[in-house]
């Protein structure tokens, strides 16, 4: 516990924002397998690129809502139309590529789903099946890739996705609890490393 009020300790970033403190506490390093979520990870990590993840998570409803709550099987067959409607709803990020990408990707994730039984069984297998817990004691030990994320952009890349660099997948896994990157200090580290 933070000593001068009854909020506990956080990681750092965390700040005091109430949308990115619920973020932290309740989603943030948490493993996950479901491959809906996976992929609604996938996606806003990606939107995410060269923007603060706030931004993003401000916008994650209006993403539900206008990606079919990330349905990958609705979003693979969306055309031209579509895009360009995307393109006009100021509720998500305007960007060309990024939407474009969104639709290459669930294309792409649906073969991998297929070819592997799901895409937590594909996603899970960088770092064996289990998350990594890390030890790190501030912000500025938190790396921004590691070889298990590089590796992961790698075989991403080759599959045919975009907007998967080695930071964004490092991202990925953060978010969904592939590796706990709770500062030790902070109270969801001991919590998540025990599950």
């Amino acid at each position: 516990m933070n000593p001068d009020s009854k909020e506990p300790t956080r990681c750092a970033w965390a700040g005091e924002d109430a949308l990115y403190r619920h973020y932290h506490d309740c989603e943030w390093g948490v493993p996950l397998f479901d491959d809906r979520s996976l992929f609604e990870f996938l996606i806003l990590e990606g939107a995410q690129a060269g923007l603060s993840w706030i931004t993003i998570l401000r916008k994650r409803e209006n993403y539900r809502a206008a990606f079919d709550n990330f349905d990958a099987t609705r979003i693979a067959a969306y055309d031209t139309n579509k895009i360009e409607s995307l393109l006009q709803n100021p509720g998500i990020v305007r960007n060309r590529l990024k939407v474009q990408s969104t639709v290459g990707n669930a294309q792409q994730f649906l073969q991998l789903q297929e070819k592997y039984g799901s895409f937590a069984t594909f996603i899970w297998q960088f770092v064996e099946g289990q998350p990594i817990q890390n030890t790190w004691r501030s912000l500025a030990e938190v790396p921004a890739n590691t070889p298990e994320s590089d590796a992961m952009s790698r075989e991403l890349k080759r599959c045919g996705f975009k907007f998967v660099g080695t930071t964004i997948c490092y991202a990925l896994m953060q978010a969904t609890g592939m590796v706990n990157d709770h500062t030790t200090e902070c109270f969801r580290h001991e919590q998540l490393r025990n599950k």
